[in-house]
Order: structure tokens, then C-alpha cells, then sequence
């Protein structure tokens, strides 16, 4: 037993040594979008739907914090690596594909009011929301503001996105040069008119925003 033991433990270190060499000569594949503004052309972009999410979040009661995603976003991008304060951005987000974890949530945000009343929410068949671009500076190599009126529930009101610029390169799938940014904002519901449950449910709503446009 013992003759089997000692080159069994010779042998274990041997491997434990040898496996970070071998690690070494293993090379991770490149990705197709990297932080490289050099990568990005001057030109009009649209979104990626299937790839562009606005996440939003309000806290329940005092709780906890709930959270729920507007995805399908269509829109433009108009982009000048060499002029980025004059971007534009237009964008509109179907606020009736609303997705939630809870099914009696999402119906409730859908939901009409009762008896010839306000909805809570959004109510049945909401318009879109867009976003209209009326500024963009930026604040560092990767960063800028953007301010915009926002559309929602029939009202427009001023918001401004703190936006990263997150990865530029040609998508493996659809060849077409595409560019990342992520960005948040931080809005009031009841600007727009959705003050059901104040303060109970917040009225500050955190918007976490992924965005992903292909040039035309």
C-alpha cells in the first residue's frame, strides 16, 4: 500500500504544477465587440431590438425593491465618433410588452380603471413611450449625458441618462457594424401622471438601460 501511495502523491503534485502551464498555453477567444472607439464609424444606427432592454425599478412598501423589463425597442442612433455631443437619439419603447416575474403584476399594470376611473398604471393598450435626444455631453473617454424628453402616459417631461459606451465591432451574425452603450436615469412616475399607491410603491423609478445598434 504504501509503495502505491508515495508515487500516487508524486504524481498529483506533479499535475497540480503542470496545470498552470498548460493553462498558460490556453487562449481565451476574442470577443467581437471590444471598448474601442476606434472601432466606430460616423453614420445612422438602429437599434437591436431583440438586444436593447430598459429595465425599471421601484421599491414595494419599504420592503423590497421590484423590477421589470420594457424590451422590443426601435430607434435611431445618429453618431459621429470625431462630434459626439451632436449625436441624436430617438427611440420608442412599447410600454404594453411589459414583462414582469408575476403574471398578476403585469395584468395589474394593464389593467383599466374601474367604474369609468383612472387606471392605476398604464391601463389597457398604453401608447409607447420615445425618447427624444436634445443634448449629449460628454463627461469622459467612455462617458457622456444625454438629455431628452421623454414621452409616457401622454405627458413629456425632461430626462437625463448617464450613458457608457460599452463595445463596437461586427456582429458575428448579421456582419453589421454594431456599437454597445449601457446607461441609467432616474425619473419621477408621477411627472407622468402614474401616482397610484404614492408613497407606498416610490415614486422614483430606476431606469437601467442595454442598448445595442447596428449601422445602416
Amino acid at each position: 500500500m504504501k509503495r502505491l501511495f508515495v508515487p500516487a502523491i508524486l504524481a498529483a503534485a506533479g499535475l497540480a504544477v503542470a496545470a498552470p502551464v498548460l493553462a498558460d498555453h490556453h487562449e481565451e477567444p476574442s470577443l467581437p465587440g471590444v471598448v474601442d472607439a476606434s472601432r466606430v464609424t460616423a453614420g445612422t444606427y438602429a437599434t437591436d431590438p431583440s438586444h436593447t432592454l430598459v429595465g425599471w425599478r421601484v421599491n414595494h412598501f419599504g420592503f423590497n425593491d421590484y423590477f421589470g423589463i420594457f424590451g422590443d425597442v426601435t430607434g435611431t442612433l445618429e453618431l459621429d465618433p470625431a462630434n459626439p455631443s451632436a449625436a441624436k437619439l430617438d427611440v420608442t419603447i412599447p410600454i404594453a410588452s411589459v414583462a414582469t416575474a408575476s403574471k398578476g403584476l403585469k395584468d395589474h399594470l394593464l389593467r383599466p380603471g374601474s367604474d369609468g376611473a383612472a387606471p392605476d398604471f398604464f391601463g389597457p393598450d398604453p401608447a409607447p413611450a420615445r425618447f427624444v435626444s436634445t443634448m449629449v455631453t460628454p463627461t469622459g473617454e467612455t462617458t457622456a449625458q444625454i438629455v431628452g424628453d421623454l414621452t409616457l402616459n401622454g405627458v413629456t417631461a425632461p430626462v437625463v441618462i448617464a450613458a457608457q459606451f460599452t463595445g463596437a465591432g461586427a456582429n458575428p451574425m448579421s456582419k453589421a457594424e454594431t456599437v454597445g452603450f449601457e446607461g441609467r436615469a432616474l425619473l419621477k412616475r408621477s411627472t407622468f401622471g402614474i401616482d397610484a399607491f404614492l408613497p407606498l410603491v416610490s415614486d422614483e423609478v430606476e431606469l437601467d438601460i442595454s442598448a445595442g445598434f447596428e449601422k445602416q
